[in-house]
């Protein structure tokens, strides 16, 4: 096994970057292969054209006429393109994407071919995938499922396949996948906040959310990689000694890209520039070997697709450069893991950003407005958006190195924070003249210049206000985005329904004016959801015990996280803002309770054979060499050898009592799986968290401990500083 180790290690270090062929500018290259508003305009009639935009913009239904023109313009652009298949790309309840393809090809009489796409194969497929997860909602013989276009993320071609964004339901209606309560989530927030905004501008047609993903990720060289078991099977490192030098001189972070990694960033944003994915940002991030890559803001949905598939063509252009990418979220202990910050905001049809204060008092308090209920959905719903970012993954990251808590809070700033204890004492009911001049000018008018001013960011909290949007920050790497943007959009269009109802009811009852109605509502939120602001570090025991204190939870494992997404309170939510009925959120709950349980079994597993395979017999080889040079210092010295050979006699016993705890423990492990095989999906979640993973920590230390003494000629697993540090 050390062969494989020093075998990949020689071929690292005669690596050298692929020489990639850039585009002069990047913008020619953009959105070339995808069948966006310019080729539409090029390739569809008039009619056809503005029935997509109609459907896009407003919902409207596309009639089967009108989707075979599509159809055959799609087709024809495709081809035109290279393409020689079509699949419909849907998002499943695995976290991944999933494609079937099928070629144009269609024969005629046996003898001739032609190439064929209608309306009724972009429409709607029946891909049958009854392995896919379901939680219940339908029998492997009942596994009729269909996919169906969905018009608002446009379609795209990958190497030459025409890859078409669809939806995924069971044949009884229900989702299957993660776009279908995105979408009714995004419709939701467009209903209410748009009503919302007509307080502030009676023209306000269309609200839409809009997302900036971060994506951080590992990049390992694939041979170092491919020689680690553990990363093979879990996408991280099971066992691995600390190396001496980690992240602590953070001379990594925003250092020089590695010539290698430069070479696969450049490949990759060539890649996302054809596919019209926006990125803009790539810097080294914290831990060593750790990068980040950030597109520009787009509409939620496609924000969404774009994250998928990016996730999806790093791994294929990662092969290019012989690189293996790290997506999960703490794939080295010691170190910063990786997450995935959702920056999230609301904007109008007409590009204003509903989260950026304006120039007019009247724009101001329109912020404030969105600001506020934001800050009210998440104290609602606290828990559960803690519970759309809960893995099993997400929780060896969430508190550590950097990582935010599992306690939901807010992080908004002092000098925000000012404003808002200021708007408390606004007098209930109607204003004078005077108060509402002083709300305008002194409290409401300074919002701009306080946002220039307010510098100051926390890294550590979950949930942070950073200017003109907020940031979501303990979604993980692996995340679908989908997830908590579905709960977000659809805490926050709850939130905004509920304050209009009290707002109109001020305005129609007490007849207070539609400024003083909503200065009275927003007070009364400002103090009711006090608690779940908090400016400072988010680590540690005072905060937890402050936490408690405001009444927040703090469910720190996903079998705790994952108990809310069944609570009554939750089916309420989604059932009346029509996002998701109880049938889906209880099969959601049962699917992410197995795949949390599975996850830890498969760690389980590998842990146990590297550690009996690998670790113990290599121990054992160095065990024996250690005893023949005992015997040969007994021969040479006779009694005397005790004190000579004293150290090696140490060592030997030492690591007995290592070899003996590594089997033991094992053992344990595995009757502890044992007695939950059966048992159903939350108690065997909870055995997995409780009994089973505490297992691992323990195992691992043990072999830790043997690779720092055993001969390194013998250790059999790519070392953290040759993972971490060859480039």
């Amino acid at each position: 096994m050390s062969r494989i180790r020093f075998n990949a290690l020689a071929e690292t270090l005669h690596r050298t970057p692929i020489k990639v062929v850039q585009s002069d500018k990047r913008s020619s290259l953009f959105g070339n292969n995808v069948f966006n508003k310019h080729a539409m305009q090029q390739y569809l009639t008039r009619s056809a054209y503005e029935s997509v935009m109609n459907a896009i913009d407003h919902g409207t239904k596309i009639d089967r006429k009108i989707a075979d023109q599509v159809a055959v313009s799609m087709k024809d652009w495709a081809i035109s393109k290279g393409a020689t298949h079509y699949t419909h790309w849907f998002q499943p309840l695995t976290g991944a994407t999933a494609e079937k393809h099928d070629a144009f090809f269609e024969s005629i009489n046996g003898s001739l071919a032609m190439e064929k796409f209608d309306g009724e194969q972009l429409v709607q497929q029946e891909p049958d995938a009854s392995s896919f997860p379901n939680g219940g909602i339908r029998n492997t013989f009942e596994a009729r499922g269909y996919t169906a276009w969905d018009p608002t993320s446009p379609a795209f071609i990958y190497e030459t396949t025409l890859c078409i964004p669809t939806i995924f339901v069971a044949y009884t209606g229900e989702a299957l996948d993660n776009k279908t309560p995105l979408l009714r989530a995004l419709q939701a927030i467009d209903l209410h906040a748009t009503a919302v905004c007509k307080y502030f501008d009676k023209n306000a047609n269309k609200v839409s959310a809009t997302l900036g993903w971060e994506q951080e990720f590992f990049l390992i060289d694939d041979a170092l990689a491919n020689s680690r078991p553990d990363i093979q099977l879990t996408g991280s490192t099971l066992l691995g000694h600390t190396p001496a030098k980690g992240q602590q001189l953070d001379d990594h972070y925003f250092g020089t890209i590695p010539a290698r990694a430069m070479s696969f960033m450049q490949d990759l944003e060539e890649e996302c520039m054809l596919l019209g994915i926006p990125v803009k940002t790539r810097h080294n991030e914290v831990a060593p070997n750790q990068f980040e890559i950030a597109p520009i803001f787009e509409e939620a949905n496609l924000a969404v697709d774009h994250n998928s598939l990016l996730m999806d063509v790093m791994q294929k252009v990662s092969k290019r450069h012989k690189f293996k990418v790290l997506f999960h979220e703490k794939p080295f202990a010691g170190i910063n893991g990786s997450g995935k910050h959702n920056n999230w905001s609301l904007s109008l049809d007409n590009g204003v950003n509903l989260l950026r204060p304006g120039k007019t008092p009247m724009k101001n308090l329109q912020f404030l407005t969105f600001f506020v209920n934001t800050i009210k959905a998440v104290y609602e719903y606290e828990e559960l958006l803690r519970a759309s970012v809960a893995s099993a993954s997400n929780d060896f990251r969430l508190g550590a190195n950097e990582a935010p808590p599992a306690i939901i809070s807010v992080f908004i700033g002092s000098q925000l924070s000012a404003v808002l204890d200021e708007l408390e004492n606004v007098t209930k009911g109607k204003l004078s003249p005077q108060e509402k001049t002083d709300l305008k000018l002194n409290i409401i008018g300074k919002i701009p210049e306080i946002l220039l001013d307010n510098t100051d960011r926390n890294r550590t909290s979950p949930f942070a206000f950073t200017g003109n949007k907020f940031e979501f920050r303990a979604v993980g790497s692996l995340t679908n985005c989908a997830a908590p943007m579905t709960v977000l959009n659809t805490i926050v269009a709850k939130q905004l329904k509920e304050f209009k109802i009290e707002v109109d009811n001020l305005i129609d009852t007490k007849k207070l004016k539609k400024d003083e109605a909503v200065f009275n509502v927003l007070r009364e939120y400002i103090k009711s959801c006090k608690k779940i602001r908090f400016d400072g570090d988010g680590y540690g025991e005072a905060w937890e015990k402050e936490a408690k204190k405001r009444g927040l939870s703090n469910n720190k494992t996903t079998p705790e996280a994952l108990k809310v997404k069944v609570a009554e309170k939750t089916i309420k939510l989604f059932e009346e803002m029509k996002v998701m009925t109880k049938v889906e959120m209880q099969a959601r709950y049962e699917i992410e309770l197995e795949e949390y349980s599975k996850r830890l079994q498969i760690k389980g597993r590998v842990l146990g054979d590297i550690a009996r395979n690998h670790i113990v017999p290599t121990a054992i080889i160095y065990q024996n060499t250690l005893l023949e040079n005992t015997k040969n210092l007994k021969e040479i010295f006779g009694a005397e050898y005790k004190n000579i050979a004293k150290e090696q006699i140490e060592l030997i016993m030492t690591i007995s009592n290592h070899i003996t705890e590594i089997n033991a423990l094992v053992l344990k492990m595995i009757e502890e799986r044992k007695k939950v095989s059966n048992k159903k999906a939350l108690v065997k979640a909870e055995a997995y968290c409780n009994k089973i993973k505490p297992f691992f920590d323990k195992i691992r230390f043990h072999c830790d401990q043997l690779e720092t003494m055993v001969d390194d000629n013998l250790w059999p697993l790519t070392k953290y500083r040759e993972l971490l540090f060859t480039r």
